[in-house]
């Protein structure tokens, strides 16, 4: 645990470089924290690409670190903190890459997680620890640092500000109330990926029963373009491909007008959490109790036990909190009907 404190710190360090769905994950312990301390100085370092989408929180000094600079990165960090030194840091990254950000940074206090979370030696760049905790959603660990600095009071809010170019992007594609489905049919993990096919179908069942708008949505990567154009390919109904059409910010703006997403193990699933969106989360290669929509969970297609059973032959309860299962076929668990329904239910409960 962190030594007491009679006050709260003047200046306090975030150490999150990435990946989009964590640092999503870390907003409401910056919102939390904002508010239980408003006068606290907030810095927060971050890889260049996430920043793309977080430096919209206002009150907070990004720091940027090139993750693809090697140990370039490492020296212009240093440079760019020469003089400065924080009261706390909070090393919230279990990768010796951010480890080694951390030891770049100067502070009077460095938290880290439990000896057993610990993981690549993260330990070792640290000063200070949160409580140890076992099996819980990726969120609720990074809330840990704040119950460890004494901020008991969780605020589930991300409130991250639209840039006005970003909402008109949202309204020129969802221009009305028709209910919209945006499809990310990709993680850059290729085994979480869900087969174009299936894809199709879902798109034809919710163009053609539900009537709906559907939007397919995505990087610009070769992957995530081959994959739009075969979704499109195979789906009879009409649907709007903006693969690799869009900033994150405009991403974010069109999960925020859309009715629900569907998509596997990726960052756009805690992007339209952020944004009150509900998420039909596509789940067999990793588990969503640990790393799913935080406010989505009972729309997840969860076949992680199916996948536990079949390719590790053995329940869920007896792996590793962070095992994946990332096996050739293992989506294919998924069936199109599972998550049509799931689709189907959710319309049904929504007013």
């Amino acid at each position: 645990m962190i030594p007491s404190r009679a006050e709260p710190p003047r200046t306090l360090c975030i150490l999150r470089l990435s990946a989009i769905g964590d640092t999503c994950h870390v907003v409401p312990v910056v919102r939390t924290l904002q508010q239980a301390w408003p006068a606290t100085q907030l810095t927060w370092i971050i890889g260049k690409t996430e920043a793309r989408l977080m430096s919209l929180i206002e009150g907070v000094e990004f720091i940027t670190v090139d993750k693809s600079a090697g140990l370039g990165a490492l020296a212009a960090l240093r440079r760019q903190l020469r003089g400065r030194r924080f009261d706390v840091l909070l090393h919230m990254q279990l990768a010796l890459r951010a480890s080694l950000v951390a030891a770049c940074v100067p502070a009077t206090v460095k938290l880290g997680f439990d000896r057993a979370r610990a993981r690549e030696l993260q330990w070792l760049f640290t000063s200070a620890r949160i409580a140890p905790r076992a099996r819980e959603h990726v969120l609720d660990s990074l809330f840990g640092f704040a119950v460890a600095l004494g901020v008991g009071e969780r605020l589930l809010r991300w409130d991250l500000p639209l840039p006005p170019a970003a909402r008109a992007y949202a309204e020129r594609l969802i221009p009305d109330t028709r209910p919209t489905l945006v499809i990310n049919p990709c993680s850059r993990h290729v085994r979480r990926n869900w087969r174009p096919a299936r894809f199709a179908a879902l798109a034809e069942h919710a163009a053609g029963r539900l009537r709906m708008r559907v939007i397919l949505a995505g990087g610009p990567s070769e992957l995530e373009r081959r994959t739009g154009a075969e979704i499109e390919r195979a789906c009879p109904a009409s649907l709007i491909n903006q693969i690799g059409k869009d900033t994150l910010p405009e991403l974010l703006a069109l999960l925020s007008r859309a009715t629900v997403l569907v998509s596997p193990d990726s960052g756009p699933v805690h992007m339209a959490t952020a944004v009150g969106t509900p998420v039909v989360g596509l789940y067999a290669a990793t588990n969503p109790a640990r790393s799913g929509p935080y406010l989505s969970g009972r729309w997840c297609v969860d076949a992680y036990p199916r996948a536990a059973r079949a390719f590790r032959g053995c329940d869920p309860a007896e792996l590793p909190w962070n095992h994946k299962i990332e096996e050739p076929g293992v989506m294919d668990l998924i069936g199109v009907d599972e998550v049509t329904a799931k689709l189907d239910q959710l319309l049904g409960s929504r007013p």
